[in-house]
């Protein structure tokens, strides 16, 4: 496996050390103590029970992470986008998971050039894109494998499973340059149920779609190896159930106020966006130079750290607005305050950089390198 960088910009080694305060914001922090610990935490749940662990990289996007994730004992890696597995194959992983649907002759013939550094598996979920890959596979004397993506309440994509997905894997069979090695499924349908009995019940229910389905094709003679599914929002319950062998959870190991609020997930939070107070128009009101460019709030609002008494959170474009339910002289203009993330799956991708720390000092400068891997 190829040696990765653990820095990429020309200062980084001057700036080792360091404390946070010499950085520029808004600023994307990561605390490597409370990273290594989730990692290895998700790590030894997985093993716990038996399951594999194939992280999801479009969360953090950063090859560094999930080297780490693989020295804990990740199988590989798993990305939503044939550019991810470009960046990853390019560094060394190999075994690369892309949990989606490659369609078209653009996209078509860049993973054939793929199939050359990686051994990439892609989901299927019909016909006619079997057909087209195993066309050109066939064309460029390779094989491809892959996973056929059942639908199991989601409603986003996948055949529906039972016998459909069964049909759908008698056509992969016919094709000689393609390999079916398994299924995979998201329950994301069940992530927000707050109700932890009814919320295992849920997961459990779903994943027995994809678990049956996977029987039926290997009592047919089908390959399914792999059964694939879980992500963090069903983390505590995805590796307990029987059939599945990998599961694909990804944002715990760093966490955020989605997933911890919404999801339940009960890990310290890894990642935060340091920025600076510019304005204090009024004794309630503090403003700040990170807005929506460099946090999200799409799925949920960022969190101010140490600074009491927030009623509100507002965010546009280049700033964020704290409206404080008492007047204070504190945060001060010139003052450092860390968010939360809102998402961190919508907010890592924002940025050039991680500013990986320990103790509060630089240890690295990471390059988020699937950043703007969209195609």
């Amino acid at each position: 496996m190829a040696v990765i960088s653990i820095s990429w910009r020309a200062d980084s080694i001057r700036m080792r050390q360091s404390p946070k305060s010499i950085l520029d914001t808004p600023a994307l922090l990561l605390d490597l103590d409370v990273l290594e610990a989730n990692i290895v935490h998700v790590a030894q749940i997985c093993r716990s029970h038996g399951v594999s662990w194939r992280p999801h990289f479009k969360g953090h996007k950063t090859l560094e992470i999930a080297q780490m994730q693989i020295s804990a004992g990740a199988i590989g890696v798993t990305c939503a986008k044939l550019g991810e597995a470009e960046i990853l194959a390019a560094n060394g992983i190999r075994d690369i998971l892309i949990a989606n649907q490659i369609v078209g002759p653009l996209k078509v013939q860049r993973l054939m050039r793929l199939l050359d550094q990686a051994d990439v598996i892609v989901a299927v979920d019909g016909r006619d894109n079997v057909l087209e890959l195993a066309a050109a596979v066939r064309e460029a004397d390779k094989t491809l494998r892959v996973v056929i993506e059942v639908n199991v309440g989601m409603n986003r994509a996948g055949v529906e499973p039972g016998d459909a997905a069964l049909t759908l894997a008698d056509e992969i069979a016919r094709h000689p340059s393609l390999r079916l090695v398994g299924m995979m499924g998201w329950e994301a349908q069940t992530t927000a149920i707050a109700d932890p009995a009814e919320k295992e019940r849920a997961v459990a229910a779903a994943i027995r779609l994809l678990t049956a389905s996977a029987e039926l094709c290997r009592k047919a003679g089908h390959d399914m190896r792999i059964v694939s599914c879980g992500g963090t929002g069903t983390l505590l319950y995805c590796v307990k159930q029987p059939g599945v062998t990998e599961v694909q959870v990804g944002g715990a190991v760093m966490n955020d106020e989605r997933y911890r609020w919404l999801y339940n997930i009960d890990l310290p939070f890894a990642l935060t966006i340091l920025a600076t107070v510019t304005s204090r128009p009024t004794p309630t009101r503090v403003v700040l130079d990170a807005g929506r460019k460099s946090m999200s709030s799409d799925a949920g609002t960022p969190r101010p750290l140490l600074v009491p008494g927030v009623r509100e959170v507002k965010l546009s474009a280049e700033h964020v607005q704290l409206e404080l339910e008492a007047p204070s002289d504190r945060p001060r203009v010139g003052d450092r305050v860390e968010f939360v993330p809102g998402y961190t799956d919508t907010t890592v991708h924002l940025h050039e950089e991680i500013i990986a720390l320990r103790d509060d000092r630089i240890e690295a400068v990471w390059k988020v390198a699937g950043r703007g891997k969209i195609k």
